[in-house]
């Protein structure tokens, strides 16, 4: 079965959360989900038999992309994970690149949810302006805190020849962001899945089946125990 390792991109806000969702309000002492983003997805993959991680991320504003790389990799050294599905949304793109250069022989696939494919040498907001857009115009809330600004030094070789997944949410406000991934992608189509989910950016809380069964189909053909 498959083993999940989850990253959040930017600290979801519990009153985004509330709104979003159909379910009970969720109250955080800080009014941050981290990790917890997650907790409407995972239900099913644990049903299904499969293992989940889903950390929260040290606050964006006190650590830098390296030091959230660290942390996963201290979670998957610290748990002895092997075959790792490591899935990364917007932000966490740039965090499960970097592990994934870090420990290649620990990783399965990465999967990208809507979530930045950078290059050497960029950060968060380097790929954001790339697509013409200004951060802080065009993303609500967005700040240029030290783990966006961090430029990721990870080396592509590793990277490369690992199976990767894109879910696209097909009606996400984030599209020239996107289509700059998407052509990154076009390059090495070959390792690469495309697949599509008709949600908004933020989609753990309003299609949390749909991409629970997106994931268990791409880990469908893994089999074993």
């Amino acid at each position: 079965m498959a083993v999940f390792v989850f990253v959040h991109g930017g600290d979801v806000s519990t009153e985004t959360w509330n709104r979003l969702t159909r379910g009970p309000p969720v109250h955080t002492a800080n009014g941050r989900l981290g990790g917890r983003v997650w907790e409407t997805v995972t239900p099913e993959l644990r049903a299904n038999g499969h293992t989940t991680f889903a950390p929260t991320l040290i606050d964006e504003h006190n650590c830098n992309l390296h030091g959230h790389i660290e942390q996963v990799c201290l979670l998957i050294a610290g748990h002895n994970l092997k075959d790792i599905t490591l899935v990364g949304h917007s932000y966490g793109g740039m965090v499960i690149t970097g592990v994934a250069s870090l420990v290649p022989e620990a990783i399965r696939r990465l999967v990208y949810l809507d979530a930045a494919v950078p290059e050497p040498g960029e950060s968060l907001f380097d790929l954001l302006a790339q697509s013409g857009q200004d951060p802080l115009a065009s993303i609500p809330g967005l700040e240029p805190a030290m783990a966006y600004v961090d430029q990721l030094r990870f080396d592509q070789e590793k990277v490369q020849p690992l199976e990767k997944v894109f879910i696209r949410c097909t009606k996400s406000g984030l599209a020239g962001f996107i289509t700059i991934c998407l052509d990154r992608i076009a390059r090495d189509r070959e390792r690469w899945t495309l697949l599509d989910l008709p949600a908004d950016h933020i989609c753990q809380p309003t299609h949390p089946g749909e991409l629970a069964r997106i994931l268990l189909d791409v880990v469908g053909k893994d089999g074993g125990p």
